[in-house]
């Protein structure tokens, strides 16, 4: 343990050493923090001889627990029995006590395509097959729903419009077909437990009796149901020792609620602060950056992160005329780079997965290989692979795999295709145009609700197809053009580098992953910060943090790359340089690419637009041409 201990530096330790009654662990990125949760656990086993069985460790990945688990047994020789994801920790206990609430000990688990099987089955029986109420997207409102601890019933009494009806009614369907199949989904798994511990008391006591110490990684990605949890485990004793990261939390989509972290010194009265800030990945300089930008955020704390390392090189600032452009000279940089690191230490971060197309493409071409992290490429995607089948057929209708696949798109859809471009009412020639027609005339894109953030992905995924559609003269170029790309016919790569390859993921992607090089794309206002969210405080905030993770991700070289214009659904746009390029400081950048005027603080690419001014022009207190001419 003395061995354990000399390994961390003054901050750690004291966090380590915390005596008893709760504790929060405010670390910030590359500090060490799984160090110091599994330390802390060494330490209540090894030095105060607290029974392993006594203590609950709960992380949010298994690859994570895994580690956790491995450290702690290879430091003291003890294995937890309470050590785990929130869903296997409680998969256990249901499996132990689920029948006081009436589940069998041989339940079944639900995962993300059996609910979807179940859901068809559902619109199958009760005739919604061809609803506007979208399978994925009602999955999604029932998960939320799950999350904010709301049954169907209080679902079904909140319930406002036609689609939250419906959403109410097809959730109460749901769960009757769960419970009948002796059924859970993963969000049961947490919801259930829950139930089980606030119902059944001496089920409660017979945890919080076991349970002496409960310490909980990542804290500011946990829901309203962890929390709950959390709440329980950790009653009498009150050893809840929770690590995480104001300024990491980027998941508020999924439920997530960094205030939890808030909430506790609420619940946990007196409860000790401890903060992490020595950062041991990244240079100095990448470092302040991540700090000028996050320190914009006033809704929770902010770490001040330093590093012993050098100051390092200046972040590149990378003006491109164009998308496309932008992708050449990031597959330039990745060749220099190539110099000094391998592929596989360097990595391309975007705020929506649509913009992944061109640097697929990019580096296709340049014979660089690559890897997609937490995603599928491009032209592999559900509903690119679909529009492309109605291209497909328009052009050749002999071409029956497509219309095998447009078939189970639906035959109203079919049937409007087929009389569209069967009455000579085609009046486009060029590819962008056909194509928005198709989406037009099928109606493909009114499956996808606009409220949900995956099928938002989708329809920007449809949309980036129609801007690479506008780059052809016919289709046929178009169909030839992405069939090649498909079958990587530019590629020439040997097959022993492809375990040696670039990284290309969304930021979302990026969290708990470190990299020497970080390309960070798209740094426009539009894309990231992303338009969705320019207009509301809370969702911006969100925005900054999801920015400081990415910076964060570096090592040794960051580069931060824009473009003038980009295309937007199907015609080249003109496009605005982030606001948060100007929360750097200038005396931490160098500008390379573009008009070196536009490198101008002052320059109108920088300006920044207060979201008051925003709200009183939306709600009509303030004259928009007379903001626009100041």
């Amino acid at each position: 343990m003395l061995n354990l201990l000399d390994k961390l530096n003054e901050q750690q330790k004291k966090a380590v050493l915390h005596s008893e009654g709760p504790a929060i662990v405010l670390a910030g990125a590359g500090s060490g923090k799984t160090t110091v949760l599994t330390t802390r656990a060494a330490h209540l086993i090894a030095s105060k001889q607290v029974d392993p069985r006594s203590v609950m460790v709960v992380t949010f990945t298994n690859k994570a627990a895994g580690e956790i688990r491995q450290r702690i047994q290879s430091s003291t020789g003890f294995s937890l029995p309470y050590s785990g994801t929130f869903h296997s920790l409680c998969a256990r206990i249901l499996r132990i006590d689920g029948q006081h609430i009436g589940l069998n000990r041989d339940f079944v688990i639900y995962d993300t395509d059996n609910q979807k099987q179940l859901l068809k089955h559902i619109y199958k029986e009760r005739g919604l097959e061809n609803s506007r109420f979208g399978l994925q997207a009602v999955r999604s409102v029932i998960s939320q729903a799950k999350n904010e601890i709301i049954s169907p019933q209080q679902y079904a009494e909140m319930a406002q419009g036609k689609y939250q009806e419906q959403a109410a009614q097809i959730y109460a369907w749901y769960q009757r077909e769960l419970e009948k199949a002796q059924a859970v989904d993963f969000d049961d798994l947490l919801l259930k437990t829950l139930q089980l511990l606030k119902n059944v008391p001496m089920v409660r006591d017979k945890y919080q009796n076991q349970l002496e110490h409960v310490l909980v990684d990542e804290y500011q990605d946990t829901n309203k149901v962890q929390y709950e949890l959390t709440k329980i485990f950790t009653q009498p004793h009150n050893n809840l020792y929770v690590v995480g990261d104001f300024s990491q939390s980027i998941y508020a989509w999924r439920g997530a609620d960094y205030r939890n972290m808030l909430l506790l010194r609420q619940d946990f009265a007196g409860i000790t602060e401890y903060r992490l800030e020595q950062n041991y990945r990244s240079s100095q300089t990448i470092l302040d950056a991540a700090t000028q930008v996050i320190s914009h955020n006033t809704n929770h704390p902010i770490l001040e992160l330093w590093t012993t390392k050098t100051a390092g090189n200046n972040i590149n600032v990378i003006e491109a005329a164009s998308g496309r452009e932008e992708a050449r000279e990031v597959v330039k940089h990745i060749q220099k780079e190539k110099v000094q690191y391998p592929y596989s230490e360097m990595a391309i971060l975007y705020r929506t997965n649509a913009q992944s197309r061109e640097f697929e493409e990019a580096l296709i071409r340049a014979g660089i290989p690559y890897r997609l992290i937490g995603g599928t490429k491009f032209y592999e995607r559900k509903e690119i692979k679909d529009v492309i089948s109605y291209l497909s057929y328009f052009v050749n209708q002999m071409d029956v795999v497509s219309f095998a696949r447009i078939q189970k798109l639906g035959k109203r859809r079919l049937e409007k295709f087929t009389n569209w471009f069967q009455s000579k009412k085609v009046q486009d020639k060029d590819p962008a145009g056909i194509l928005k027609s198709i989406l037009d005339v099928t109606g493909y894109l009114d499956k996808y609700n606009k409220e949900n953030e995956e099928d938002l992905s989708r329809i920007e995924n449809v949309h980036e197809l129609i801007n690479v559609a506008a780059q052809f003269t016919t289709v046929q170029q178009l169909l030839e053009n992405i069939a090649l790309i498909q079958d990587d016919a530019f590629a020439d790569v040997s097959e022993k580098e492809t375990n040696n390859a670039v990284s290309l993921m969304s930021l979302h992607s990026a969290k708990g992953l470190e990299f020497e090089v970080v390309f960070m794309v798209g740094m426009e206002d539009g894309l990231m910060p992303h338009s969705r969210s320019m207009l509301d405080p809370e969702e911006m905030e969100e925005e900054r943090r999801l920015c400081y993770v990415g910076i964060t991700r570096a090592k040794s070289q960051l580069y931060l790359t824009y473009a003038r214009s980009r295309y937007q659904y199907g015609s080249q746009q003109n496009a605005l340089r982030s606001r948060f390029l100007g929360d750097i400081s200038e005396q931490i950048l160098h500008f390379s690419g573009g008009d070196q005027e536009n490198h101008s603080p002052t320059n109108r690419r920088y300006v920044q637009i207060d979201e008051n001014l925003v709200e009183g022009i939306i709600k009509g207190e303030l004259d928009l041409d007379a903001f626009i001419d100041s």
